[in-house]
């Protein structure tokens, strides 16, 4: 390195001997990366995504749409009158949850309960759900130039609820809409 500087990332050493205007830079260079200012342009925006399995697919959903993961609750309550699918009620925390065997309602056989399973807790003002899963692999991240709004084949019935993939490579991500799942009329009629 020259020691030049560019106006755009001005290098923070000069700033050692002021910690205050150090503090102020370091600050505003945090708040521009927060908002996505400085970025290059044609990189766009990031999407960030919780990738799950399902029956051995894997599939993502929107960060916004979930809430949280738990594990399975050892004390589940079953619903009497209630449809196959709907596992039963957890107590989480003091709140009652209904829990929905995703692979069950879906079609494709019972989740069977591992080390994996987990419940994944849908972020919805009206409809309070934990979706029971095979596993949940964790964050993924993807550029909004991956998208496509083509829906991809899925071997677990769930094209009707798919708002598109994450394409990378030769990976494709298809993107599970829990909105639209939530508020789908044959999610609702829960009773047998």
């Amino acid at each position: 390195m020259d020691g030049t500087m560019t106006m755009e990332e001005p290098d923070l050493r000069h700033l050692r001997d002021r910690p205050f205007e150090l503090l102020l830079e370091i600050e505003r260079r945090s708040r521009a990366a927060a908002t996505g200012q400085g970025r290059e342009s044609g990189v766009g925006h990031e999407w960030v995504g919780v990738a799950l399995r399902i029956a051995g697919e894997v599939f993502l959903v929107a960060r916004e749409e979930t809430r949280e993961v738990l594990g399975l609750p050892a004390s589940i309550t079953r619903v009497p009158g209630a449809k196959g699918w709907i596992k039963g009620l957890a107590n989480i925390r003091g709140h009652l949850l209904p829990l929905i065997d995703l692979r069950h309602y879906l079609g494709s056989g019972v989740t069977q309960s591992g080390r994996n399973t987990r419940v994944l807790v849908v972020n919805h003002r009206e409809v309070p759900a934990g979706l029971v899963v095979d596993e949940v692999l964790g964050f993924r991240r993807f550029a909004d130039r991956e998208f496509s709004a083509e829906v991809p084949p899925t071997v677990v019935r769930v094209d009707r609820y798919l708002a598109g993939a994450f394409r990378r490579g030769t990976e494709v991500w298809p993107v599970l809409s829990l909105r639209s799942l939530l508020e789908s009329p044959g999610f609702l009629q829960a009773a047998s």
